[in-house]
């Protein structure tokens, strides 16, 4: 890849700024001295003001995605992702300007750190929270790192930073590798952390072609889930130092509740207590223990900061209890394994209530893509007392078939399962259905991507 020479100081317009990654990259542009423009549909939306605010905040100017930037500022270049089309306004406001893809940009970005030590982190599912995770221990553990994530940290959270980047003055740069459009590939990471492979975005035998070229620009290390390991093992490079996780060096020996905690025996270490429940949750932090091991730093001391952990939004977030005393939470829970993985941490929470799972797809090809997957893991993981309900796919705008729809989606599993599979149109109807049924010991939980205001619906939720 011929990584373009984005020369100090460029003005860089950001197209979709609003984006979980295009708004961290533009900070993160911004914080070395870039000059940062942007645009978005959605910036004057409420629910994305966290993110849009704090762009402002930092001195971003934000434009309407409307091509009127371009009668205020002359970017250099236009950064964008690959949720825009080819007839996005911005695109043909200023059809001379040089576009570069965001994972192009990052890439050059990350080239040009002088003595820095990248770390990606990437897999099918977790790799969102293994990367906030792993930045937040590293930074607990005085290795000041900088950090770029799909994610927000709470712990950084501000008016001035929505938490997706980090500047750190140490030699690391941690980052969050996503496969959905294969621009994994852009990367060449010292280190790189590979969670999983799972049926999300393309067919497993894609989604190994796609790992197996990004791990083969991995430099120096590899920390890599043993299914993944299996899947991939004749496609990595044998320059590089591979630890197995969940199934190899290292291992989960048991995960347990004790009254309020969550705690976890791997290896031959004491057992400890983690601040998220759920075994997957006990494997990301056997993912990140083995990472810092690689980096030299010991299991024992990894763990001592794994329990200050204070999250990522949208990642099981408790919203609050409704007037029955019901738990609600917030989880951006979209593909298969993440649907799975949350309603099992549900059922951990309340092992004699029911769980309401609510599910909005985040958007009609996904939903597509996962409609014949789902329904035998939602078979397999919902309990005769659940409820799983879905909403319409969130529509962002764009070209789209508008097909599948939820309720002919939920009315298919009610053909082919042997649970109950509900559809509303409205939100409202929903928290109607919760307010009658539910009771102190159920569990109502939100889950979808792309989607800000499901964080706010949840809350609306609560008493």
């Amino acid at each position: 890849m011929n990584i373009p020479e984005i020369f100090p100081g460029a003005k860089l317009h950001f197209a979709g700024i609003g984006g979980i990654g295009m708004s961290g990259l533009a900070q993160m542009f911004a914080d070395h001295k870039f000059q940062v423009s942007g645009s978005d549909r959605g910036s004057e939306k409420p629910e994305n003001q966290r993110i849009i605010g704090a762009l402002r905040n930092n001195g971003i100017q934000i434009f309407p995605q409307d091509g009127s930037f371009i009668r205020s500022v002359t970017p250099d270049f236009i950064i964008y992702s690959s949720a825009l089309e080819n007839d996005n306004p911005d695109f043909i406001a200023a059809p001379d300007i040089p576009r570069i893809h965001r994972s192009t940009a990052l890439a050059a970005m990350v080239s040009g750190m002088n003595d820095c030590v990248s770390i990606a982190v990437s897999g099918s599912s977790g790799k969102t929270t293994v990367t906030a995770w792993l930045a937040e221990t590293m930074f607990l553990c005085d290795m000041a790192p900088s950090c770029l994530n799909g994610g927000l940290l709470n712990r950084f959270s501000s008016e001035s930073n929505a938490g997706n980047y980090i500047h750190g003055d140490g030699n690391y740069m941690v980052f969050e590798a996503d496969e959905s459009d294969k621009s994994l590939t852009a990367y060449s990471p010292d280190f790189a952390i590979l969670m999983n492979i799972g049926i999300d975005h393309y067919s497993k035998a894609e989604l190994i072609s796609v790992f197996g070229r990004f791990i083969a620009k991995v430099k120096t290390g590899l920390v890599i889930e043993r299914n993944a390991y299996e899947c991939l093992k004749n496609l990595i490079p044998s320059r590089l130092k591979v630890v197995v996780f969940d199934g190899g060096d290292w291992n989960l020996n048991s995960c347990r509740h004790e009254k309020e905690k969550f705690l976890v025996r791997i290896n031959d270490l004491p057992e400890f207590e983690l601040p998220m429940n759920g075994r997957h949750n006990a494997v990301n932090a056997m993912a990140i223990i083995a990472m810092m091991a690689m980096l030299g730093i010991s299991p024992q001391y990894t763990i001592l900061s794994l329990n200050e952990f204070k999250g990522v939004w949208r990642r099981f977030d408790f919203a609050g209890r409704m007037n029955s005393g019901a738990r609600v939470y917030d989880d951006y829970a979209h593909n298969v394994e993440k649907i799975s993985s949350c309603i099992r941490s549900a059922q951990e929470l309340t092992p004699d209530g029911r769980i309401y799972a609510i599910f909005q797809p985040h958007g009609f090809a996904p939903l597509s893509f996962m409609r014949e997957d789902l329904l035998p893991v939602l078979e397999r993981t919902l309990r005769t007392i659940d409820r799983f309900i879905f909403l319409p796919p969130f529509y962002a705008g764009g070209t789209s078939s508008f097909k599948p729809t939820s309720q002919e989606v939920a009315d298919e599993y009610n053909r082919l399962g042997i649970r109950e599979y509900s559809c509303y149109q409205e939100r409202d109807a929903v928290k109607v259905l919760l307010e009658h049924e539910c009771c102190a010991d159920d569990l109502v939980l939100i889950m979808g991507a792309r989607d800000n205001s499901l964080s706010s619906w949840a809350k609306s939720l609560t008493g």
